[in-house]
């Protein structure tokens, strides 16, 4: 037996944390425009939430499809919406799961410069990602793992001394 929602009370924490997986989750029937104010806006000590034209500034595609519905939006521009819609919360930590999965190359590339946007702002990013060439100049960081145990980690400086290493892990 739980307490009602009435008495329950919101417990601040010192960061935000959401998870970005493949097929993220918008509104179809929303605009883009209407997903984007609709997520809760969440201060942190660390974090503000993001405004639209910063979004937009971000993800022009977004912005040229501000008024489409999300039926509308190709899987790039829905991944863009779910990372958007995130960073209007006011996360300070985003969780990355597989976020390249099926996207058109010039989609992927729009993500790459997005993380690397969110990085120098000061953004703590967690990647799972197969897709290593996509992956790895984003990286600060580096864990294999294999049959859901730790096969390999490194810092990024490390990556040209563990190629061997890794080519023979990541081989299929």
């Amino acid at each position: 037996m739980g307490l009602r929602p009435s008495v329950c009370l919101p417990i601040p924490l010192p960061t935000s944390v959401w998870v970005i997986a493949p097929r993220a989750r918008y509104f179809a029937s929303l605009t883009t425009e209407e997903n984007l104010r609709l997520p809760p806006l969440l201060s942190t000590p660390r974090s503000t939430p993001m405004s639209e034209e910063a979004i937009y500034a971000m993800f022009p595609n977004l912005a040229e499809r501000r008024q489409s519905p999300g039926t509308r939006l190709s899987g790039g521009e829905q991944q863009m919406l779910a990372v958007a819609r995130i960073l209007r919360t006011g996360a300070d930590i985003l969780l990355l799961d597989e976020i390249s999965e099926g996207l058109a190359p010039v989609i992927v590339q729009a993500l790459a410069r997005m993380i690397t946007t969110l990085k120098s702002q000061g953004f703590t990013i967690l990647m799972v990602e197969q897709n290593f060439r996509f992956a790895a100049p984003l990286a600060d960081y580096f864990i294999v793992v294999e049959h859901g145990e730790v096969a390999l980690s490194f810092p990024a400086v490390e990556l040209a001394s563990k190629q061997a290493e890794l080519d023979v892990l990541l081989s299929v």
